[in-house]
């Protein structure tokens, strides 16, 4: 986990300001590994363990940090370290295509009659 927190760490944007003070805000580093739990396990944000922060914080800072482009970030600063190291073979990439949509738009399956014809 250190190690992947090391990428991440750079690219997360700095906490705004907060002029009228209120709640201590929560370690980015406990929110980012509750983050990476839930993508890991597929468990619910609400089943989220009590040595992480709340669910609600961790899903907060998970979607601020999805909307700054945190993830895409770290991608590439990971991409990078591995082609600096000759580990990264362009002509090896492949891209799955099993989430690209029906042909002519279809977003729903057909209806269980027409699935027995």
């Amino acid at each position: 986990m250190d190690r992947l927190w090391d990428r991440v760490r750079p690219v997360l944007p700095p906490p705004a300001p907060r002029p009228r003070g209120g709640r201590p805000r929560a370690d980015d580093r406990a929110c980012f590994e509750g983050v990476v739990h839930v993508l890991r396990s597929g468990c619910r944000w609400q089943d989220l363990p009590d040595r992480f922060p709340s669910p609600a914080t961790c899903w907060r800072r998970h979607r601020d940090w999805t909307a700054a482009g945190v993830w895409d970030l770290a991608w590439q600063a990971v991409l990078a370290e591995l082609d600096d190291k000759g580990r990264v073979r362009a002509g090896e990439v492949m891209a799955d295509a099993t989430f690209v949509p029906a042909a002519k738009g279809g977003t729903r399956s057909g209806s269980p009659r027409s699935a027995r014809g």
